[in-house]
C-alpha cells in the first residue's frame, strides 16, 4: 500500500474501515483555508481509490466543525493574487461540493460543534449527517452585511424547508443540533460523549451493505430529485441495469438464493449475508 500523504491542515484517524477526515485547525474553530482546501482535495482523492476506507466520516478538531472560510486567509490574503484566488476557489468548491457530492463511497458529516456558514456545503454534499445535541448551526452571512455565497444559498434551499431556510439566512440565528435533526439538515441528534460511538456504529451498518448497491441507490436519490417521473423511470431502469452487470459481488442473485433457497435472508428482519471477496 502506498504511504499515507502527510498534511498540515487536516489528518486522518483510520478505524477498521472507517475513516475519519478532521478539520485540524481548532484554534480557528476549523475555519477554511486555501492550503485546507487543497488538503482536502488530496485527501478525498487518497481515500476514494484506497482499499482500507470503506466509509468516510467528516468533523472537526476541538469545538467545531467549521467556522466556514478563514476571513483573513481565504479572502482578504487573495485580494491581491488573482492566480491564488482562483485557485482557492477551485479547490473550496471541488472538495465541498463536486467532490463530496459524487464520492464514491458513503460519506458522513459528524457535526460534533460550529457549523457555520461555508461549512454548510460539506455538510450537504454528506450522504448523511449526524450531529451532537448541542452543536451550533448558524448562516451569520447576513450580520456581516453579505449573502450565503458559493452556492451555500442554494446548499440549504435543497435540503432545508423553505421556511427554514428563508428564516435562518436572513435572521443570522442559530439553531442547535436537536433543531437542526427536527427540521431534517442532519439524520439525526445524539449527546455528545455519544457522537462518535453514534457515528461509527452508523458507518459499520453502511459497511454490511453491499458496496455497489449501497453507491448507485445514493447515486439514483441524489440525480432523480429535479426530474419528471418518466426521466427518472428510464435513469433508474438504466442504473439498476449497469449495477447487475457492474456488481463484483453479485449481491442480487446472492440475496435472491439466500432468501429463496436458504430462507436465511427476511429483508427489513433478517440480516444478508455478503460473501467474502478473494482478493
Amino acid at each position: 500500500m502506498n504511504t499515507p500523504t502527510a498534511f498540515t491542515n487536516i489528518k486522518l484517524q483510520r478505524e477498521d474501515g472507517v475513516t475519519f477526515v478532521v478539520l485540524n485547525r481548532p484554534e480557528k474553530r476549523n475555519a477554511m483555508s486555501p492550503e485546507l482546501h487543497r488538503e482536502m482535495c488530496e485527501a478525498l482523492d487518497e481515500l476514494e481509490t484506497e482499499d482500507e476506507t470503506k466509509v468516510v466520516v467528516l468533523t472537526g478538531a476541538g469545538e467545531a466543525f467549521s467556522a466556514g472560510q478563514d476571513i483573513k486567509l481565504y479572502f482578504r490574503s487573495t485580494e491581491e493574487d488573482a492566480r491564488g484566488r482562483a485557485r482557492a476557489r477551485r479547490d473550496s468548491h471541488h472538495w465541498r461540493w463536486e467532490k463530496l457530492s459524487k464520492y464514491a463511497k458513503p460519506t458522513i458529516a459528524m457535526v460534533n460543534g460550529f457549523c457555520f456558514g461555508g461549512a454548510f456545503t460539506p455538510l450537504c454534499a454528506c450522504d448523511f449527517a449526524i450531529a451532537a445535541d448541542d452543536a451550533t448551526f448558524g448562516l451569520s452571512e447576513v450580520n456581516w452585511a453579505i449573502l450565503p455565497g458559493g452556492i451555500v444559498s442554494w446548499n440549504v434551499a435543497q435540503v432545508m424547508s423553505f421556511r427554514d431556510a428563508m428564516y435562518y439566512a436572513c435572521t443570522g440565528e442559530t439553531f442547535d443540533g436537536k433543531q437542526a435533526a427536527a427540521m431534517k439538515l442532519v439524520n439525526f441528534s445524539v449527546p455528545r460523549a455519544e457522537l462518535r460511538d453514534a457515528t461509527v456504529k452508523f458507518a459499520r451498518m453502511l459497511m454490511k451493505k453491499n458496496p455497489a448497491a449501497l453507491r448507485y441507490t445514493k447515486e439514483c436519490i441524489r440525480a432523480v430529485r429535479n426530474m419528471d417521473v418518466q426521466q427518472a423511470a428510464d435513469y433508474l431502469n438504466a442504473k439498476s441495469d449497469a449495477l447487475r452487470y457492474r456488481d463484483p459481488e453479485k449481491g442480487r442473485a446472492e440475496a435472491t438464493r439466500q432468501f429463496l433457497d436458504e430462507k436465511s435472508f427476511k429483508p427489513g428482519l433478517g440480516e444478508y449475508k455478503r460473501k467474502k471477496q478473494v482478493p
